[in-house]
């Protein structure tokens, strides 16, 4: 910490802005994490001498307060213990996150846009910008398909566990017979990349389209050929961006999603030999559902893979996605360690 506080002052560090850039969020972050340490402690020191002086004065008063206090701390000690173990090579960045509707029309593509103003109440709680690059709407409601960028601290780390077929379970506000019908949607998280990572992609191995961008955006850009999708040909991952009115904007956008997704895909494979975990895109099928979201006939949200659950389906949709995120994150964290201990 002294090294960076000193490096802090130093007038030369700036000649690299992005260098200066990145030491100083790093700098920050461990300043946070010491002093968050510091906080732990000192609460846990204060809450032992009130236990100690309740005990001595016989105050039963003072020792529920304290002890109610060491309830909270050990609550707070659960999301630290997460968040440091948020160690990947990539966890603390940025991170991009697609949204595509199944099949069911309507139904299915409404349920896509619930998923998305889901993800943009967390980031907007966790203090994390979001950044739409790109929204295909539906014929009648709802959106077929959607990329967001979500800047933040942690983003990609948290976000990760997201990945996979999201189902939805209600009565349809589009049956005029109101009976129940079930929907799905998969999402995808990937994360963004600095220069410092390198992923060569050759132009010879992809397919570049320009369109024209739907959804909001005014006369222009319904107009003109702005939008980017870059296919690329091994793989099959497609990327596309409509967020700038430039074309070239938009492809300098698209070239760093496919860059990252292949990444990505890269990271995934190293896992999987790992840990033995199916995380590949192609294993995302309608069979393969993390979370269920029940509205009728009881109010229900449960994570199928570590069973979560959660009563207050609106609270989730509002965003509060924290304890399925920590719990699937742990639990890839303990699947990890565990088959490591196996081999050896």
């Amino acid at each position: 910490m002294e090294y960076l506080n000193e490096k802090a002052e130093d007038p030369s560090l700036w000649d690299d802005a992005a260098k200066a850039q990145e030491m100083m969020r790093e700098r920050q972050r461990l300043d946070d994490g010491i002093n968050n340490i510091k906080h732990l402690t000192q609460t846990l020191d204060d809450s032992v001498e009130l236990i100690a002086m309740g005990e001595e004065e016989g105050d039963e008063d003072i020792i529920r307060d304290a002890e109610a206090s060491i309830h909270a701390l050990k609550s707070e000690l659960d999301k630290r213990q997460i968040e440091m173990l948020l160690s990947g090579e990539v966890d603390g960045n940025d991170t991009y996150l697609e949204i595509h509707a199944g099949a069911g029309g309507t139904e299915s593509q409404d349920w896509a846009s619930m998923l998305l103003r889901m993800y943009t109440r967390w980031a907007e709680k966790h203090s994390m910008k979001v950044e739409v690059l790109e929204v295909h709407d539906g014929e009648e409601a709802g959106i077929k398909s959607a990329t967001i960028l979500v800047k933040g601290h942690n983003a990609y780390g948290m976000l990760k566990t997201e990945s996979g077929v999201h189902r939805l379970v209600r009565i349809s506000p589009y049956d005029s017979n109101a009976r129940r019908h079930t929907s799905f949607a998969s999402v995808w998280v990937y994360p963004v990349i600095d220069d410092n990572i390198e992923v060569d992609v050759s132009e010879a191995d992809v397919r570049i389209d320009t369109y024209r961008a739907s959804g909001a955006g005014g006369q222009h850009i319904n107009t003109t050929d702005s939008a980017v999708r870059i296919t690329h040909l091994k793989t099959g991952i497609v990327v596309q961006c409509q967020a700038e009115r430039s074309q070239h904007k938009n492809r300098a956008t698209a070239w760093a999603m496919l860059r990252a997704r292949l990444y990505e895909e890269e990271l995934k494979r190293r896992e999987d030999e790992v840990n033995a975990l199916e995380a590949s895109k192609t294993e995302i099928g309608w069979g393969h559902q993390i979370r269920s979201y029940v509205l009728q006939p009881y109010q229900l949200v449960k994570d199928l893979r570590t069973g979560v659950e959660n009563t207050d389906p609106q609270a989730v949709l509002d965003g509060d996605l924290d304890e399925f995120m920590e719990a699937a994150l742990a639990q890839k964290i303990k699947g990890g360690v565990e088959h490591v201990e196996d081999v050896t």
